[in-house]
């Protein structure tokens, strides 16, 4: 049987850690390293973001994580150590993206669970214009 969107993103959240944005900004916080990384697409994140977000979309995370790439992520690339907020819209593509990082060898990474509209919505930090589609 074909696998449909909701079956990855199931999948990638049962080898995930998530986290709900209180816990997030608790991390932020406490760890001067944390890298925030926005998978959403380049005119979502002109909208607005999380501030001091790094913008990698998902369709080219791989490449911008894997520092043997010929062109990877300046500081995406050499995080691995490092621990790592993802977040999307709703938290679906950060699901996945936070697995495949997982899969690459990022030691800590981390998905904030319902992404931008949850955080959003609990009044977290945010730079750029508030709207309703996120």
């Amino acid at each position: 049987m074909a696998k449909a969107l909701k079956d990855f993103v199931t999948e990638a959240r049962g080898r995930i850690r998530e986290i709900d944005p209180d816990s997030a900004e608790e991390i932020l916080e406490d760890r001067e390293e944390v890298l925030i990384l926005d998978v959403r697409e380049p005119d979502e994140f002109a909208m607005g973001h999380i501030p001091g977000a790094v913008n990698v979309p998902r369709g080219i995370l791989e490449s911008a994580a894997d520092p043997d790439y010929k062109n990877p992520h300046p500081v995406l690339c050499r995080a691995q150590e490092r621990p790592i907020l993802l977040y999307c819209k709703s938290g679906g593509r950060s699901a996945m993206a936070t697995a495949t990082l997982q899969e690459m060898g990022f030691e800590e990474v981390y998905n904030i669970a319902g992404g931008a509209a949850v955080w959003i919505g609990d009044d977290c930090s945010w730079e750029g214009e508030l709207k309703e589609d996120v």
